[in-house]
């Protein structure tokens, strides 16, 4: 059976107090908190440093078994070599994530490509064939030029997923590209039809045996959290 897998990017919020977390819980039992109430965190700071086995040790210990932790690739493969000649460096970033990947709590990766890198599928499909096939990846495009069927090709080719991301400034064409999908939802608010019509979308993935693995914006406040609970919520039907 399929599994919704909804959360945020990122946990570490003392704001979120006391609408998500309790007023008196302490900074460094938020995750343990976090993992009782959503069953997957989008973990952004990997963009800028490569995780400790330490801190990997700690996330498995304070999270439950069917807890999915997504990992957002660094920025040394995404922005700084732009998918080119990046084997090296994402055999090491790999191998952080093996303690995850070996008690099977590993999500997808995902790569986010800058805004100024423009679509180039010949790169792209080199750099999706340096990964191990038993990887789950998504790739957050945001520049336009990638929104074409020769991207979705690759893509599906290679059973990554096309991250549909939206924004105020862009919104992702809703393309399945591989057999379980990646939504990233940063809109500061939705309405209750938008809501509505999330739900919907995600059953239907649901419903034809993909998993779906959906992110919510941290802000200020907990609201992206609360979205996430009750997104898990109402596609529970409960």
């Amino acid at each position: 059976m399929a599994v919704l897998y909804a959360g945020t990017s990122g946990w570490a919020y003392p704001t979120w107090k006391p609408g998500f977390y309790p007023e008196k819980l302490a900074q460094k039992k938020f995750l343990q908190h976090y993992a009782t109430q959503l069953n997957t965190v989008e973990v952004n700071y990997t963009f800028r440093q490569l995780v400790k086995d330490t801190t990997v040790a700690k996330w498995l210990e304070e999270t439950p078994e069917p807890f999915r932790f997504t990992i957002k690739a660094h920025q040394m493969m995404t922005h700084i070599k732009r998918l080119k000649g990046a084997g090296e460096f994402l055999a090491r970033f790999l191998e952080t994530l093996e303690p995850l990947a070996h008690e099977k709590r590993l999500g997808p990766v995902l790569f986010q490509l800058p805004p100024n890198m423009k679509a180039d599928v010949e790169v792209l499909a080199a750099f999706l064939d340096l990964l191990p096939r038993s990887l789950r990846t998504a790739f957050e495009f945001r520049n336009e030029s990638w929104f074409a069927e020769s991207t979705y090709a690759v893509l599906t080719k290679y059973n990554a997923a096309l991250c549909v991301a939206e924004s105020e400034e862009r919104e992702t064409p809703d393309v399945v590209t591989a057999n379980f999908c990646y939504c990233r939802y940063r809109k500061p608010e939705y309405s209750e039809g938008e809501r509505a019509a999330m739900t919907k979308r995600i059953q239907e993935h649901l419903g034809a045996g993909r998993e779906v693995f959906a992110y919510f914006k941290h802000e200020d406040t907990p609201d992206g959290a609360l979205a996430a609970v009750e997104l898990l919520r109402q596609v529970a039907g409960k």
